[in-house]
């Protein structure tokens, strides 16, 4: 049953007190708004109407929630606040003789949270805030970038994750219960009853292959299982996080045995612990393995509009329209401009904000050899005729397809006159051919593009972008490089919930000190 705070102050509130915490730091200014900050009604439907013991007022855990990921601590840690620290009990308006609840509150309120759809009620509430407060417009430019985040489960090599993978397999399947066991076989049995490696000399290359061997024998038998309740929800889900191991990781050698293969695979499995994690990377010297957090915020306001986070593996500018789509549907504004880094200024990209008039700033990359990159080509889509930096001429080209299937230009260069440029070594590297070149479907805006690009009104508008930078290392500065729970939907929650907090204290520098109409705005936004 829902329960409510009480709104009759008493003489032991930290308030009442002399008290050293800064009137205008950011507990004291939640402590000025903390009777509307959150309303315990905007979260009822979370809570049964009239059966059970009342809770926890929704109002004051959203307040302590809100302290938790500001200050980046554990439940344990919160509590300990709650009780001892004078910023959070100034900030909710606690009494100093307040009894705090059990550490489980706070996972409970989180996951009664998730199952209601609430995970952004602080998020969006902060944002209609500034909408209703005049900061935020109703057109928008959108500054947005992505940012390495470790995730929480444990990275396991592929020994690991097999052996996992078979004991996953067999306990959904329900060989765990004494009836079922009976029939298992001695091999598969044993991954029920120790979840340690092998003791084998891991030092040794021929010990470990034939222990992989092993194990893929044990998976497959293990999968055969699995087929037999196929019709089970847990079982086939197993049974497929098995099976993609297998395929990502392992090969055959001309023997036919199983070995590790090479490389690794796009989408590969890094962790059974948190099955969504992947392998990432923001540049080639900095790799990592979770999520990347998509951020993305309003240029005027720097109030974060949206932090989702996506895959690892995924590139930065793939979720650009989604982000935007997104942005409009929970706030109500419209995107009209984009600024973000080369990442996002894919052709594709282009062309979708083309086509809902988005202004999108992002520079193509600079070329490694500028003098026979494409770019030094002359180009001409109409004519269909391109010419090189040397003058030479190609003309008549061939239809080809890119990667999606779509219809692009093929042009070839006559080798004989490319033997004869002193660029040949560095331009044409076919044995038979002269220098091909082969047109993006979308040339034309990437032409338009790379002209702008060198204007100085491109240039000024580009340097808005370092906003964001400055955001994400806020957010950043909260905890947000490392994931504190498994799973993508709590992860989202973790995000949001910063995200919130960060927002809040941008509103307090918004409304610039004056916490009686950041009062009055929040009683009118529910």
């Amino acid at each position: 049953m829902l329960g409510r705070r009480r709104p009759q102050r008493t003489l032991f509130e930290a308030q009442c007190w002399p008290h050293r915490v800064a009137a205008d730091s950011f507990y004291g200014r939640m402590s000025a708004v903390n009777d509307e900050l959150f309303h315990d009604d905007d979260l009822a439907s979370m809570y049964c109407e009239n059966n059970g013991r009342p809770s926890l007022s929704p109002s004051l855990m959203s307040g302590a929630t809100l302290l938790q990921f500001y200050d980046d601590v554990s439940d344990d840690e919160a509590v300990g606040r709650l009780c001892y620290d004078l910023r959070w009990k100034v900030a909710l308006n606690l009494p100093l003789d307040f009894v705090p609840p059990h550490p489980s509150s706070f996972s409970v309120f989180r996951r009664r949270l998730l199952e209601h759809g609430q995970e952004r009620y602080a998020f969006n509430r902060f944002i209609q805030v500034g909408r209703a407060g005049g900061f935020l417009p109703d057109k928008v430019t959108l500054l947005i970038d992505t940012t390495p985040q470790r995730g929480a489960g444990a990275v396991q090599d592929t020994y690991t994750l097999i052996r996992k993978g078979i004991r996953k397999v067999l306990k959904a399947a329900g060989y765990t219960l004494a009836e079922k066991r009976r029939g298992l076989a001695a091999n598969l049995a044993a991954y029920l009853d120790s979840d340690c490696k092998a003791d084998v000399d891991w030092a040794d290359p021929a010990a470990r292959a034939a222990q992989l061997k092993v194990l893929v024998q044990d998976a497959e038998a293990a999968l055969d299982l699995a087929v037999e309740q196929a019709d089970d929800d847990e079982v086939r889900a197993a049974g497929w996080l098995l099976a993609k191991i297998l395929g990502d990781d392992v090969t055959t050698d001309k023997h036919g045995d199983p070995q590790l293969g090479q490389g690794v695979a796009e989408d590969r499995i890094v962790s059974l612990t948190d099955p969504e994690m992947r392998y990432g990377h923001k540049s080639r010297a900095r790799l990592f393995e979770g999520r990347k957090l998509q951020v993305a915020t309003d240029q005027a306001s720097e109030l974060l509009l949206a932090a989702e986070p996506i895959p690892a593996n995924a590139g930065d500018g793939r979720d650009l329209m989604k982000i935007k789509q997104s942005v409009e549907q929970e706030h109500g504004v419209t995107v009209e401009r984009a600024i973000g880094d080369g990442a996002y200024g894919t052709g594709d990209n282009r062309a979708a904000c083309a086509k809902e008039q988005i202004d999108l700033v992002s520079p193509l990359p600079t070329p490694s050899d500028p003098e026979v990159n494409k770019t030094a080509f002359g180009i001409d889509l109409e004519a269909k005729r391109a010419i090189c930096p040397q003058g030479q001429v190609a003309s008549n080209p061939k239809p080809a397809k890119d990667p999606q299937g779509r219809p692009v230009l093929l042009f070839i260069f006559e080798r004989s006159i490319c033997e004869t440029c002193p660029l040949f070594a560095r331009c044409v590297h076919s044995k038979t051919h002269g220098r091909y070149l082969r047109t993006h479907y979308h040339e034309a805006l990437l032409q338009a593009a790379r002209q702008r690009q060198s204007t100085a009104e491109f240039k000024e508008t580009y340097l808005l972008r370092v906003a964001i930078e400055r955001k994400i290392a806020d957010l950043l500065q909260h905890g947000l490089r490392q994931a504190r729970y498994i799973g993508s939907a709590k992860d989202r929650l973790q995000v949001q919930w910063t995200g919130a907090a960060v927002n809040l204290r941008r509103l307090f520098t918004l409304f610039k000190g004056d916490t009686n109409r950041m009062r009055e705005v929040l009683a009118m936004v529910s």
